[in-house]
């Protein structure tokens, strides 16, 4: 049986997929209100390190690898953590963050029609859905949306931590398929 596991299980992957899903986690649940006290701006310094720093040297070190493209999304991504984390604590109008957010939706636009595994789009995308809804709810100032953004950031969040632990325990990385109807057999 293939588990896929081989697909992006390298230990510069797995430490990205790690800081990736640990930064959204944070990002999402603070901006989902479900723990008392905890907003997202409590993320910052995760964000700033774990996010920023430390996605954007795991992508520099994918870079050496010759993984351009976990290179390109580990640094990327690590330089927009770094500078929500650094511009966070900054007044900021709430169009200018929205402008912010819908910007970075952009970036994980590209990263999901990128391709690769089901589990990185599935974060990417997840990602994306997070960051329109994040910036729309800036620019109307809708609370409810920016819970329903946080959420989808956690389901991303959560994705990545997944993708990462499957790589590193050899789970399952990709949905089986279905034969095409009835009386087919798959071979492989």
């Amino acid at each position: 049986m293939d588990n896929d596991v081989s697909a992006g299980s390298g230990t510069t992957t797995v430490v990205g997929r790690l800081a990736l899903g640990i930064t959204l986690l944070a990002f999402g649940l603070g901006h989902t209100d479900v723990i008392n006290g905890v907003s997202a701006a409590d993320a910052v310094s995760l964000a700033h390190y774990v996010g920023g720093v430390a996605l954007f040297v795991a992508g520099l070190f994918a870079f050496r690898d010759g993984d351009s493209v976990n290179g390109t999304a580990f640094s990327v991504l690590g330089a927009l953590w770094f500078t929500w984390a650094v511009t966070a604590g900054d007044s900021m109008s709430a169009n200018a963050a929205g402008l912010f957010l819908a910007l970075f939706a952009l970036v994980t636009l590209s990263l999901t029609l990128a391709g690769g595994d089901q589990l990185t789009q599935g974060t990417y995308g997840l990602f994306f859905v997070s960051l329109v809804l994040l910036a729309i709810g800036q620019f109307a100032t809708s609370d409810s949306l920016a819970k329903v953004g946080g959420w989808f950031a956690v389901a991303a969040g959560a994705v990545a931590w997944y993708a990462a632990t499957a790589a590193l325990a050899h789970w399952r990385t990709v949905l089986p398929r279905r034969a095409a109807g009835r009386g087919v057999t798959a071979t492989g």
